[in-house]
């Protein structure tokens, strides 16, 4: 279990990026959604010891994580949002020299360790491709075999899907669910599909604060029979926004059909339909936007 208790963080240039988060993440793939901007990569690099919090604290199987670094660097797995490769140095390699890094030393034992990891992640057959010829898929595969070095019991991975065509997102998730099994895997993205298809638990966070934690299936269970959707003319999406809570737009055929919430039919037209997590995420983005304009004033 990975405890969370009231993290704050606030950058030089007086960015707030974390207020008072506080969670409990239990193994398994847990979800960690939010837009751009909202605090996620912040909490990340201070779970992976790369920035300490202004105030909090973060407990791992016992192991304190702010102040005992060490400790959980043995035992924590890391894919950063922008993981960097030497372009020129096969996979194999660059994988043999993490292996260095994270402390093993003796050859034949690296050498199981490297080969396993790049068969786990089906890059065996491209090992000796210099990574710079890689896919950004595969390059993201790379990244999940340097952080499983040493069998860690915690996993971050932040983003890791943002540009993958749906090929490459599939064969990841996959990958990802499968190590999902045994460890706690915190998977951190802004793509609400990511966490529908992967994760139990998830917590969405906007603005450095967490607006919900829990059960997707739950949250989608609150909001049922409240979500309604029309398409409506173009001209008038604006006044419908206006009136209606309004938690997504899309276009059909050239026309926006809209998803609102609301406890009845809004008006007559509007057909209930089964709610889903991208409805969730909207309606508590949408609720904590409100709630920030309102203390603004």
């Amino acid at each position: 279990m990975l405890a969370i208790r009231n993290i704050s963080k606030t950058y030089s240039n007086g960015v707030a990026a974390l207020r008072g988060v506080s969670l409990d993440i239990p193994a398994g793939m847990f979800g960690l959604l939010g837009p751009n901007g909202a605090g996620k990569s912040s909490l990340m690099r201070t779970i992976a010891t790369l920035q300490d919090p202004d105030s909090g604290t973060i407990t791992f199987d016992g192991i304190d994580v702010v102040n005992q670094k060490d400790r959980i660097r043995r035992t924590l797995g890391y894919l950063p949002q922008d993981f960097g490769v030497y372009p020129k140095v096969s996979a194999q390699d660059m994988l043999d020299h993490f292996a260095v890094l994270k402390g093993f030393v003796k050859r034949g034992e690296r050498k199981d360790v490297v080969e396993g990891l790049l068969r786990k992640v089906n890059l065996w057959d491209v090992r000796k491709r210099k990574l710079g010829t890689f896919s950004g898929g595969m390059r993201q595969r790379f990244g999940i075999a340097q952080a499983l070095i040493g069998d860690p019991r915690l996993v971050i991975v932040d983003e890791p899907t943002a540009g993958l065509d749906p090929e490459e997102r599939n064969r990841f998730l996959n990958l990802l669910a499968e190590i999902g099994e045994q460890v706690v895997v915190i998977l951190s993205t802004h793509i609400v599909e990511d966490v529908a298809d992967l994760c139990p638990r998830m917590a969405i966070i906007s603005k450095g604060e967490v607006l919900m934690s829990g059960e997707p299936r739950e949250a989608i269970a609150a909001m049922r029979e409240r979500v309604w959707s029309r398409i409506v003319p173009k001209a008038e999406l604006t006044e419908y926004q206006q009136r209606f809570t309004v938690l997504s737009t899309r276009l059909i055929a050239g026309q926006p059909l809209i998803h609102v919430y609301n406890d009845a039919a809004p008006e007559p037209g509007f057909d209930s339909i089964d709610p889903d997590l991208e409805d969730v995420y909207f309606h508590r983005l949408r609720q904590h936007g409100v709630a920030s304009a309102n203390h603004a004033r």
